[in-house]
């Protein structure tokens, strides 16, 4: 647990850093390969062993969030990037805006240890233009020791009893909090009928009164330090407050999840495509993919590596234990094209509601 626990703390450090404005990361012009991604979302010398196997100069740079790479990368056409991770509903943009470049898929053969489910993911079937690094479910992470009644719908959440009120969080980012409203709705996590969502921001603005805060870096720490009692919760991070009190518990609710994936995407600009896919060739290599699952304490959808993990993982963290078979029975956030200037408005009137 000392991998685990020292990478986790890195990371999260450094995402509350870059949520509040501190992280600036460019290219460096010396490295033929830039690859961009999440702090801690890689081994911290995996560069230098994709580097030593290859004979490649590659070298990494970090984002904070999906919006912030996708702003440079529309903005420069792509240029200066070689490998971005994306979650998938942003690859999906970056294809409909031809920014992502086809997945060669003879030039990746370790796409044969993706499980069958993984190749025939909703936003690119086939694998023809993204490559899927980690995927899972959002739902409720909780204090079973100190909540009065086990969570088990998106209203526990949103219309909460008493003890709960002002020790919940939910997620910031706007594709996540909308989503709760839409599955506690019963609505689609893509809906764009504009009367449904306005339904979903009246019920997320009623919801704020009872909120502690909307926190995509520390609810974990919250829950662990007792703070709060119940949050909004991607599975993997759960899996951070669950390594440091097992009296944490992670429940996927009643009316269910967004199935949320996050892909590895070379761009159409690359003047390095060979290198990009020699790179994703050799994250897909079951042990490097391996080092996500034990590490950052998401799934992977690699079969072999998957395989490879001890079985006490899965007992420390069930989460890690679900069947492939259950994951993908939910649905994937998607691009909304034009609605996700609604969405975005709608998330603005919700932050802004008093």
């Amino acid at each position: 647990m000392t991998v685990i626990s020292t990478v986790r703390r890195a990371r999260a450090a450094m995402l509350a850093t870059a949520f509040a404005g501190g992280l600036s990361a460019a290219p460096a012009l010396a490295a033929d390969l830039v690859i961009s991604n999440w702090d801690g979302y890689m081994a911290p010398d995996v560069m230098e062993q994709f580097n030593a196997a290859t004979g490649h100069n590659g070298e990494l740079v970090v984002h904070a969030t999906n919006e912030e790479i996708m702003g440079k990368l529309v903005a420069s056409g792509g240029k200066g990037y070689d490998v971005v991770f994306v979650s998938s509903p942003f690859a999906e943009v970056l294809h409909n805006l031809g920014l992502a470049e086809p997945i060669d898929h003879a030039k990746v053969p370790n796409l044969a240890n993706l499980y069958p489910e993984a190749t025939t993911l909703e936003h690119d079937p086939g694998n023809t233009f993204s490559v899927p690094y980690t995927w899972g479910t959002t739902g409720l992470c909780y204090r079973a020791d100190l909540v009065s009644e086990a969570p088990d719908s998106w209203n526990d959440l949103l219309a909460p009893s008493d003890d709960l009120k002002g020790k919940i969080t939910m997620l910031a980012t706007d594709r996540w909090l909308l989503a709760a409203g839409q599955l506690a709705k019963g609505y689609s996590v893509n809906e764009t009928d504009p009367t449904k969502l306005a339904e979903v921001r009246d019920l997320l603005i009623a919801a704020k009164k009872n909120l502690l805060a909307y926190d995509d870096t520390t609810f974990y720490s919250k829950l662990v330090s007792g703070e709060a009692l119940m949050v909004q919760a991607w599975d993997g991070w759960c899996n951070y407050g669950i390594a440091e009190n097992d009296q944490i518990k992670y429940v996927i609710p009643t009316e269910g999840s967004d199935l949320w994936l996050d892909t590895m995407v070379v761009m159409k600009a690359s003047e390095n495509k060979d290198a990009a896919f020699d790179f994703i060739n050799f994250m897909l290599d079951a042990k490097n993919h391996a080092w996500a699952a034990e590490n950052i304490l998401y799934k992977v959808p690699n079969k072999p590596a998957m395989e490879s993990l001890s079985p006490d993982l899965g007992t420390t963290f069930p989460n890690m234990a679900m069947p492939v078979a259950e994951l993908v029975k939910f649905e994937q956030l998607r691009d909304v094209g034009e609605a996700q200037r609604d969405y975005s408005r709608i998330v603005s009137e919700i932050k802004a509601a008093q």
